[in-house]
């Protein structure tokens, strides 16, 4: 599917996002190049005619880099929140609010941002709670699943398996503090992580970038956000990977990023997006909850909200 090189990739994607006015020195600072070799990419990009005046972006540019761009997100959110409880008691913990927001509308809002409009959620628990969204967000689909209760989250990704290509496929109680988490365009798929020495949660152990393994606790490894983005090839792979793995007992029980990071790996080529802790907030418990936001604070009296 690459059809560009990576740095030409780089380089155009850069400037066909870029807010204001570029030299080759920007460039060569966005794309990690010397300034030598950013102008020779830079006019051999012109000479494929997807730049006009070494900067900016044609229409054959913008069909160039078209394979790359994020087309959708999909939120698997059926889960019971158990963890959250009382605050899930009444509420899907993706609709919890967060300063008066709720958590999910912090990633809708960030893939929105960066051009991404199809929306998708996969609800279960308190399920016609998520209509309020459609309010807000009328491009949102939502689609029901029945088995939650009864399996691991593989059978929410079971029902979206389809759309894989071309989409981010996320947690829906991540609280996206940078919007650049997620990106326009991306040369491979990628999950995204950050680097760690050592962490007892859930993290990628990689090779030179490329993710090989999802294990709980591990050491020089990426603790991991459930954020994926899968590319047209990877994501054309998923949904008879994901299918093998759901037809098993004990593969209902998985979760469902088991199929690709760790069942399959070798079926697929997903690298390291790098944010930092500061860029998504996980709110596990009410206890980070209560910490993140006072109104759920806990007092002698009991909870405040």
């Amino acid at each position: 599917m690459n059809h560009l090189t990576r740095e030409q990739f780089k380089a155009l994607s850069f400037l066909a996002q870029a807010k204001s006015e570029n030299t080759v020195a920007t460039v060569a600072d966005n794309i990690g190049m010397s300034l030598a070799d950013t102008d020779a990419l830079l006019k051999e990009l012109a000479e494929l005619g997807y730049l006009a005046d070494l900067f900016a972006v044609t229409e054959a540019g913008y069909e160039a880099l078209e394979p790359y761009r994020a087309r959708r997100v999909i939120f698997l959110a059926a889960g019971l929140g158990s963890r959250l409880r009382p605050a899930t008691l009444n509420v899907p913990k993706p609709l919890v609010r967060v300063h008066g927001k709720p958590i999910i509308c912090s990633a809708i809002e960030a893939a929105l941002a960066k051009g991404i409009e199809e929306i998708y959620i996969v609800r279960g628990y308190l399920g016609g709670a998520f209509d309020q969204l459609k309010q807000m967000y009328p491009q949102i689909h939502l689609i029901d699943n029945t088995v939650y209760t009864q399996t691991n989250n593989v059978s929410s990704a079971m029902q979206v398996r389809h759309l894989f290509q071309h989409a981010y496929v996320m947690e829906a109680d991540l609280l996206i503090n940078n919007p650049d988490v997620f990106r326009k365009y991306n040369y491979t798929s990628n999950c995204v992580g950050v680097p760690v020495k050592k962490t007892t949660d859930w993290c990628v152990i990689s090779e030179n970038g490329v993710a090989k393994r999802l294990v709980q606790g591990g050491e020089n490894c990426h603790h991991l956000y459930s954020i994926y983005y899968w590319n047209e090839e990877d994501g054309a792979k998923l949904p008879a990977d994901l299918e093998d793995m759901y037809s098993t007992p004990e593969g209902k029980q998985n979760f469902w990023d088991i199929a690709p990071m760790n069942i399959y790996n070798s079926h697929y080529h997903i690298e390291i997006s790098e944010c930092t802790f500061e860029d998504i907030t996980e709110i596990d418990t009410y206890h980070e909850l209560s910490l993140i936001d006072p109104d759920y604070a806990i007092t002698p009296q009991g909870i405040v909200r």
